[in-house]
């Protein structure tokens, strides 16, 4: 393929969102002939999924407590936050002509929760830039310089100016992250650090009788507390649901990143799980102890603390017949209940993926570039972050997306 020597060719490979902003922020200038290439017949599709449930944008939260949400990453990433943070995804959504809102966790969401609508007036708008796109398209290398692709007209070879990098994690596989870039990018000595998932659920290894009466059932009122990555106590809220083998859902989701690490180091992950969070532990002690008559235990604790069902359960799975009866014992349960985590579930199965092509890798000056290939750049999930559902994950890739832009621009132009 070629092109004017006034117009460069660039190719974006991944139609997702990092891609996506990638190619807008090259187009913007005319300069350059953009083409995005994907495998999937579509782009945004984990797009499209993710916001099935309500399309969440990023998170209206004070901005510096915002970029701590990205951990040991927040130095490295805080450039392309500050760049293109929050406040400039809101904007730019709204410059969609699609309004958002706030909600009450400080979520941000389309007015009309959908990701559709957002999806189409982006393409709409690529489009009407000279964006072209190219899908069914899968990226296998590189041969004699030129970007390999299997394309349903046959294998397609092309000689970009530059290439952006696009190409997710390894997490829901069937919507093209896949991680098949992985040893495309090893074998050309770029450092890779192993993907791992993240935002997960995780096995705990219920007992037959515990699975079978409450897997699917949701805790809506607890709080947990665990270790983080800095070994800090951190205890938070939420609500998880039991599942044939473990535990998922957001607050699970919320500790997966230091429980997964745990678990690679220890064998094991410990969380305690407070099943009375709006009631003091002295409450609990008196309840517990408080003269039951010719009740049974579990009557009690229903009629005195509304401990029942799948909260009941976990308390005779997770203490012995002598920790359930000693009452002391019990009331400290009920408000610090451990729960050993044993093991990640698949990484296809996350939200998200952690790992990826290691900072070290990338070009000081241009910080998206691949050092070991120029004139290749690196944006979105691929890139070794993490971060917590809540708009955090979009927001990071919409960033690094529109900063891969600006550096190919700018080392076109020989800056």
């Amino acid at each position: 393929m070629n092109t004017p020597a006034s117009r460069p060719l660039v190719a974006v490979i991944g139609g997702g969102p990092a891609g996506l902003m990638a190619a807008e922020v090259l187009s913007r200038t005319r300069r350059f002939d953009v083409h995005v290439y994907d495998a999937m017949p579509s782009v945004g599709r984990k797009f499209l999924l993710a916001g099935r449930g309500g399309m969440n944008i990023t998170h209206a939260e004070p901005y510096d407590t915002f970029v701590t949400r990205y951990g040991a990453r927040t130095g490295v990433l805080r450039p392309m936050l500050d760049a293109f943070g929050p406040d400039a995804v809101r904007a730019w959504v709204h410059g969609l002509g699609i309004e958002t809102f706030v909600g009450t966790s400080g979520r941000v969401f389309p007015t009309e929760m959908k990701a559709a609508p957002l999806l189409r007036a982006w393409l709409h708008r690529l489009r009407e830039a000279g964006v072209q796109f190219h899908q069914r398209h899968r990226w296998t290398g590189w041969q004699d310089g030129a970007l390999r692709f299997a394309a349903p007209a046959g294998e397609l070879a092309i000689r970009p100016a530059a290439t952006v990098l696009a190409l997710g994690g390894a997490s829901w596989a069937r919507l093209g992250s896949d991680g098949a870039w992985v040893p495309l990018l090893a074998e050309r000595g770029v450092p890779v650090a192993p993907l791992v998932p993240s935002n997960c659920g995780f096995d705990v290894g219920w007992s037959e009788h515990f699975a079978s009466r409450h897997a699917g059932q949701p805790l809506t009122t607890v709080a947990a507390t665990w270790i983080d990555g800095a070994g800090a106590r951190v205890r938070r809220q939420g609500q998880f649901v039991v599942t044939a083998t473990g535990v998922e859902g957001s607050l699970i989701y919320a500790l997966s990143a230091p429980a997964r690490d745990a678990i690679a180091r220890d064998g094991s992950a410990v969380i305690e799980l407070d099943l009375l969070p709006d009631l003091p532990a002295d409450r609990v002690l008196a309840e517990v102890t408080r003269p039951r008559g010719a009740r049974s235990l579990a009557s009690h604790l229903q009629g005195r603390l509304s401990i029942k069902g799948v909260k009941a359960g976990l308390l005779h799975e997770c203490l012995t017949r002598e920790q359930y009866a000693d009452p002391a014992t019990l009331a400290r349960a009920l408000k610090a209940l451990p729960l050993r985590l044993a093991a990640p579930r698949p990484i296809d199965e996350a939200i998200s993926s952690a790992g990826g092509v290691r900072f070290d890798a990338l070009d000081a000056r241009l910080p998206t570039m691949l050092q070991a290939l120029p004139g290749v750049f690196v944006a979105g999930e691929m890139v070794d972050w993490e971060a917590p559902t809540g708009g955090y994950l979009l927001t990071a890739c919409l960033a690094g997306g529109a900063a891969a832009g600006e550096d190919v621009a700018r080392w076109l132009a020989g800056d």
